[in-house]
Formats: structure tokens, C-alpha cells, sequence
């Protein structure tokens, strides 16, 4: 039977995934990761855009695969402003360890995340570490949602681009999906530490349904960056 997770988007997207690590396997040329995004519909699952929009009540899941060794961790920050700590965690599997060439699913274990909470985008850090920072005792009390909400909320909504070609009529957002960490000031405080100059380096691009996050050269430190799920 499937365990479900929530994405409540009054709760930040705190999953951590498999944290990046260099590894001594890759010894040269770029650092290089693929996240695909999963939509369960019925009892089977799909690959969608990154841009894809959601509805409340879908359940989702994550690919994720690299072609060094690390650590990942991923942590969430829902539309109400909270910050929920996703991966890894006893819920959706504890082991961050990755190696490269190695395909991993997200939660790890047999389940899935809802996606809950009010239209916006959940914005999801992925950390990503060439060791294990453990970040589940090194967590830190977060800041309140803002008190502006209703009014972000309302100029956030996500909609459909009519200039991307939507494959199987599906609705994508162009400003959803993996990007650079625009403000590291506005990261959470946990996290920030991890957020080392490389992440400012990182190189986005969309390979069919696949995001591919890469690194022009060997990442010598953590990174973060942030994936932003769309949903109404």
C-alpha cells in the first residue's frame, strides 16, 4: 500500500534528496544532475514538464540521478510560507546517499507526495554535498510565513504559456521548474551555509521531459538551487 506525504504548501518543501557529493570516480569535466517530475494518474505514473501545473489532491514523485557520488537533501517552502523538511526523513527514507550513474526515486520509499495548500508555487531546495552535512540535527527554528500572503498569493498563481507547445494538452508555467537561488539572503537559515559560490555557476536546461542541472566544472563544495512546483 502506498504511504502518502503531503506538500502542503503552508509548509516549505523541505524534502531533502540525495545531496550531491563529488566523487572520486569523476575526476574531471562537469558535474551533472536529472530530476524528472512524476504525476500519478490512476494506478499508473507519467513524466511531465517541469513547468507542469498540479491540481490540489495530485500525487507526485520525483527521479533523480547524477553522474558523481554526494549526499542530496531537499527541503520544502509551501505557499502559506512554512518550511516542511521532505527528505530524508524516517517517512520518505533515510538513506541521502547517492551514487553516480544511479537512478533514485523521491521519496525512496513505496510512497508519494499529495500536493495540498493554496494556489502558488511550492519552492523546493535541493542541497546538494560532497559529504553528509546532516542537516536533520543542524535544523533550525525558521522564520513565520510573511503576513503579505493573500497579496503574494493572488500575483503568483500559476498559468498556462499558450507560447509552449502543451504535448498531450497539458498546462505548463515557464516560470515553474529548477533555477538559480536568485536572493541567498531570503534562503532559509539552515540551509544558507550550504548555498557556496558554485551554486551561482549552475547551468539549467530542459532535455524532453528531464531537468538537467549541471556544473561547468567539478563541484568542489555544496550547492543549492530551487525547483518550483507549480499548482492551483
Amino acid at each position: 500500500m502506498h504511504r502518502k506525504h503531503f506538500l502542503v504548501s503552508a509548509m516549505a518543501l523541505w524534502a531533502a534528496l540525495p545531496a550531491l557529493c563529488q566523487s572520486q570516480s569523476v575526476s574531471q569535466g562537469p558535474h551533472r544532475m536529472e530530476i524528472t517530475v512524476e504525476r500519478r494518474i490512476g494506478n499508473a505514473w507519467r513524466a511531465v514538464d517541469p513547468g507542469f501545473i498540479f491540481m490540489k489532491g495530485d500525487h507526485v514523485r520525483f527521479r533523480y540521478k547524477t553522474n558523481f557520488s554526494g549526499y542530496l537533501y531537499v527541503m520544502n517552502q509551501g505557499t502559506g510560507g512554512a518550511y516542511t523538511k521532505l527528505f530524508p526523513r524516517e517517512d520518505t527514507g533515510m538513506a541521502n546517499r547517492i551514487e553516480a550513474g544511479k537512478e533514485y526515486m523521491v521519496p525512496t520509499t513505496d510512497g508519494m507526495f499529495r500536493i495540498e495548500g493554496p494556489p502558488g508555487y511550492d519552492v523546493i531546495y535541493w542541497v546538494v554535498t560532497p559529504v553528509d552535512i546532516g542537516m536533520q540535527s543542524a535544523y533550525k527554528p525558521l522564520p513565520p510565513p510573511p503576513t503579505d500572503l493573500p497579496k503574494m498569493r493572488a500575483s503568483l498563481t500559476p498559468r498556462c504559456d499558450d507560447t509552449i507547445l502543451r504535448a498531450r494538452g497539458e498546462c505548463v508555467d515557464s516560470g515553474a521548474g529548477p533555477q538559480a537561488v536568485d536572493d541567498k539572503s531570503k534562503l532559509p537559515e539552515n540551509i544558507k551555509p550550504s548555498a557556496g559560490d558554485d551554486s551561482q555557476d549552475l547551468v539549467f536546461m530542459k532535455k524532453q521531459r528531464r531537468s538537467v542541472v549541471s556544473s561547468p566544472a567539478p563541484l568542489g563544495g555544496p550547492v543549492v538551487f530551487e525547483f518550483r512546483l507549480a499548482h492551483k
